[in-house]
């Protein structure tokens, strides 16, 4: 296939994702898009918004979307890891003991308030997430392909909920945030309300498994000129001697903005990727790995400014 057949096959699914979603999901394009780009790089993704923004919605969407089996574990205190991956169960009859595998073992996991669970069970998904595969007393199993984790979580409300940890907050491609609809949305959101529509009824798969993995492989064919792939690079390593940090961005940060950048710009029709695609980007892949040291946190700042510091001082490659 053509460089131009490629990224017709990437653009067809994007659109086709979004025009369905949309039927049952009111949000900006920007989220969309960014759920999108995740979807076509096989990566996990965090959806992080107040309650009743459409976060389980927009997650149950994109896996309906998607011919994919898909499973949904709503996470509370009292969930165990084997609740999540499976466990050895006693069979009488053989004298053995046989797997009963658990609802990771599926294509489209959604990890519904995810930080509801204690840090024993978050923990249970970091295998999965990293090497999509889990081993359970020394007995490794792979997962299906593709893998991916889409998570929600309430930032606002603390009582009875676990931070997630650094290194599993790694393993999230892509932190989207759904925002309050506009005054236009919200209207539509009350018209489809009124109607008593059943989204489940809504939205029918676009593409099957065979043909998500065919486009998911065209993403790394998108250029990435010396220059700005550079700038990605220089921009990442800025949030690591920034003094306003206690953390910054990981190498697997740059690998995720990186692979982002590129299908980002397949879904705008563009074989190359551009300076604006790695700010656009710069937010939702690496603000949920920053760590804000205390003394910036009381001075006001956030990880929106910090990035926004770290971009304004990293010189923009010029053709």
């Amino acid at each position: 296939m053509t460089t131009q057949e490629n990224l017709n096959s990437i653009n067809k699914l994007s659109h086709d994702l979004r025009e369905n979603i949309e039927k049952v999901v009111v949000s900006n394009n920007e989220a969309l898009d960014l759920a999108i780009v995740a979807i076509l790089c096989n990566g996990h993704i965090l959806i992080e918004d107040v309650p009743g923004i459409g976060k389980t919605t927009l997650a149950k969407s994109l896996a309906q979307s998607l011919g994919c089996t898909f499973k949904r574990i709503q996470f509370t205190p009292d969930l165990t890891p084997t609740d999540v991956l499976g466990t050895n169960i006693y069979n009488q009859r053989s004298g053995d003991f046989d797997f009963r595998p658990g609802p990771i073992f599926t294509q489209l996991l959604l990890g519904d308030e995810i930080n509801r669970a204690t840090p024993r069970t978050q923990s249970a998904l970091l295998e999965a997430m990293q090497e999509r595969q889990i081993t359970i007393e020394g007995s490794t199993t792979p997962l299906p392909n593709p893998f991916i984790v889409l998570a929600t979580q309430n930032p606002i409300e603390m009582e009875g909920t676990f931070p997630l940890p650094e290194a599993q907050l790694d393993r999230f491609m892509l932190r989207i945030s759904l925002g309050y609809p506009s005054e236009l949305n919200e209207g539509l959101i009350v018209s489809r309300f009124q109607k008593d529509l059943n989204p489940d009824e809504l939205i029918n798969p676009v593409i099957a498994v065979d043909d998500l993995l065919k486009v998911q492989k065209l993403v790394p064919e998108v250029m990435v000129a010396e220059p700005t792939s550079e700038y990605l690079i220089r921009i990442v390593r800025a949030t690591r001697i920034n003094p306003s940090l206690d953390l910054g961005a990981s190498p697997r940060a740059t690998l995720f903005l990186y692979r982002a950048a590129q299908a980002f710009a397949a879904i705008h029709n563009r074989s190359y990727v551009l300076p604006d695609d790695i700010k656009f980007l710069a937010l939702p892949v690496l603000g949920h790995r920053l760590l804000i040291s205390p003394q910036s946190r009381l001075r006001g700042q956030t990880v929106d400014s910090i990035i926004q510091e770290v971009l304004d001082s990293v010189p923009v490659p010029v053709e």
